[in-house]
Parts: C-alpha cells; sequence; structure tokens
C-alpha cells in the first residue's frame, strides 16, 4: 500500500514539473517591438486580461493600456499585443530581407541624387545659354573697285603642347558620383569615362579611377583661312561678313590682344584679349550681378568671357576701372563672385579669354 502511494506521488510530481517547465507556446506569433519582442495573443474562452497578465507576467493595467482598452472584457477570438522585454532575434531569412531592401534603398538614393545633379547642371547650362544676347554679324562695307581676289595667308595653328603629366590614382568612397570628382579635380565626367573605359555612370565604393587633372585636348589640325572677295562692277556696294579668326598662335603674351583691321558700320573694332583674372568682394560692387572692371574697355561695354579650363561662357559689363595693388597685380579684369561662378571658377585668379567692340583700334 505505501509502495503504490510512493509510486502515485513520483509520478504526479514528475507531470507537475514537466508542466512548469514547458515553454508558453504563442498563440499567433511575434513581432518586433523596438527591439523587444511582443507576443500576438489571441483571446479564447475564458481568457481574461488578468488571466493573460498573470500567464506572461504581465500586470493587466498595462496590458489593457498597450491595447488602447477602456473594458475588462474580452471578446473572443481577438487579438492581444503582450510587450515583454526579450530581446526580438530576426530570423536568418528576415536579416537576408532587410539587407536586400537596403542595398536597393541606397541604389535608389544614389540614382535620386545623380539625377537631381545632373538635373541642375541642365538648368545651369540653360540659363547660361539664355543669358547670351544674339549677336548680329558685322558687315563691312566695300567701294566699288575693279573685280580682284584677296587671299588672306595662310595661318597654321601651332599644335597644344600634350600633358605628360602621369594620371592620379582616386578610390571612391560612399555616396560620390562622376560629376562630383570631375568637378573636384577640374575635369569633366566623359573624359573620366573615356580615360578608364567605363561603360556606366555607376561607381561601387572602393572602386579605382585614374583621374587626369585637365581633359585632354586633341592638337587641332591646321588651321586655313582663306576669304576670297569678289567685287563686280555692275554694283556700287558689297556686303561681306567679318569673321573673327579663332586661331591661337604659340609664344604670344598673356595679355597679348587680337585687333580686326576694319571697323564695323557702327565705327566699333573687335578685340580679343586673353590672360589672368580674379574675382573680388567689394560694397560698390553688386555680387549678385554680372558685373567687371577693366583697364581700357569703355564703360557699358558688354565683354564676353570665356574660361578655357571649363569651356563656360559669360557675358559682363563693364562698371569702372581698377588699380594695381597685391590682388590685381597682372590682371586684365576684376569681376564679381557672380561671373566667377558663372565660369566654374576654382580659384581666386584663373585664365580667361575675352572679346569685346571698342572704338579705338
Amino acid at each position: 500500500m505505501k509502495l503504490k502511494l510512493l509510486l502515485l506521488t513520483l509520478s504526479l510530481f514528475t507531470l507537475s514539473l514537466s508542466s512548469f517547465a514547458a515553454r508558453v507556446i504563442d498563440s499567433i506569433g511575434v513581432k518586433n517591438n523596438d527591439g523587444k519582442k511582443m507576443i500576438q495573443f489571441k483571446v479564447k474562452a475564458g481568457d481574461t486580461y488578468y488571466s493573460i497578465g498573470r500567464r506572461y507576467n504581465i500586470k493587466p493595467a498595462v496590458l489593457m493600456k498597450f491595447n488602447g482598452a477602456k473594458k475588462e472584457t474580452l471578446s473572443l477570438g481577438k487579438i492581444i499585443d503582450v510587450p515583454t522585454d526579450m530581446p526580438f532575434k530576426k530570423s536568418k531569412k528576415e536579416k537576408a530581407a532587410e539587407q536586400v531592401a537596403e542595398t536597393k534603398k541606397e541604389k535608389k538614393a544614389r540614382l535620386a541624387r545623380e539625377e537631381k545633379e545632373a538635373r541642375q547642371e541642365r538648368k545651369h547650362k540653360k540659363a547660361e545659354e539664355e543669358q547670351q544676347p544674339e549677336q548680329a554679324p558685322v558687315t563691312v562695307q566695300l567701294p566699288k573697285q575693279a573685280p580682284q581676289q584677296v587671299v588672306q595667308p595662310v595661318q597654321q595653328a601651332a599644335p597644344t603642347a600634350q600633358d605628360n603629366t602621369p594620371p592620379t590614382q582616386y578610390k571612391v568612397s560612399a555616396g560620390e558620383t562622376l560629376y562630383s570628382i570631375a568637378k573636384r579635380f577640374g575635369t569633366n565626367v566623359d573624359d573620366i569615362t573615356r580615360f578608364n573605359n567605363l561603360t556606366s555612370t555607376n561607381l561601387q565604393p572602393g572602386q579605382m579611377l585614374l583621374i587626369r587633372s585637365t581633359p585632354a585636348v586633341t592638337p587641332p589640325a591646321t588651321a586655313v583661312q582663306t576669304v576670297t572677295q569678289h567685287v563686280t562692277s555692275n554694283v556700287d556696294t558689297q556686303h561681306v561678313v567679318a569673321k573673327r579668326d579663332s586661331t591661337m598662335v604659340a609664344g604670344i603674351a598673356k595679355d597679348s590682344v587680337d585687333h580686326h583691321l576694319n571697323a564695323n558700320k557702327f565705327g566699333l573694332y573687335e578685340k580679343n584679349e586673353k590672360g589672368v583674372a580674379t574675382w573680388i568682394d567689394d560694397p560698390s560692387l553688386d555680387p549678385n550681378k554680372k558685373l567687371v572692371l577693366h583697364r581700357t574697355a569703355p564703360i557699358g561695354t558688354v565683354i564676353k568671357i570665356t574660361n578655357p579650363m571649363t569651356n563656360r561662357t559669360t557675358f559682363a559689363k563693364v562698371v569702372g576701372r581698377f588699380t594695381d595693388n597685391e590682388s590685381t597685380k597682372d590682371v586684365i579684369m576684376v569681376m564679381t563672385k557672380n561671373v566667377a561662378d558663372s565660369l566654374g571658377a576654382l580659384d581666386k585668379r584663373f585664365h580667361v579669354n575675352i572679346s569685346y567692340g571698342s572704338p579705338n583700334e
């Protein structure tokens, strides 16, 4: 008899231990609640906030507040969220899905950033084109004379010296684009793409690029300009369009001036100069306007300015003269910051080519 009672007691004790040791099974599943595990419990018959709270070791009042409940009664089949202090552990599948989603998000942000930079560049170029005034061709009236042929001598441009400086190796960082790298090194996207044989504008962090500080310049072919003028005896005058000779000969001083021999019908001679320009912050000059100071150009003259390093061109108005000092030494022009930004200047002093009309030859 005692043996039977002992065996019955041992079996009941073992059963109670197994029931207490069994893990609480979540009725629906779990969710991530700010890094903590949140259990989704489906209400069954006889469940109350008190019984659910005792099961998961949480106060019934806290459980009601977390679920926004105003009444203590529960309807059968309702889903109750039970917050816990246990950390939420993600499965390998969930981690892989989050990594894929993060990679797509970064790629989408990078493409959006590149598209925004491209739109800004197109908008900037369009604004510069709209600011350029239309230039009427300069005509020269020739007096009536016997038929003749005038041939200008052949001018051969000296080949541009090739840049033998070795290219710079650059390691791409996260978030960088071809446009930002080209702007940093004073070159352009096409030159980097062509020099590195890139088939796409997409860059990867850690990718190595070869960068030349200035775009490659192809030596110009021999420039031959022949102007033939035929004057017939049965006309009194003839209008001939005078074209500017853009051939640049090596060895000319930096402040050289190219003068035209003939003035147009307004008595203006076209002058071309090249040299160093600088921009200043002067209270007398509005930095938001395109204004320049020149040594000899008449006040009110509109000057065409080109930056040979960026191939950008803009127009500015002469509003006065300037005197030589430490900042304007050996320069041909002083301009506002607006003009320098339109030309894409990266330094305080940079080379420019200018063209304007002057009443003096």
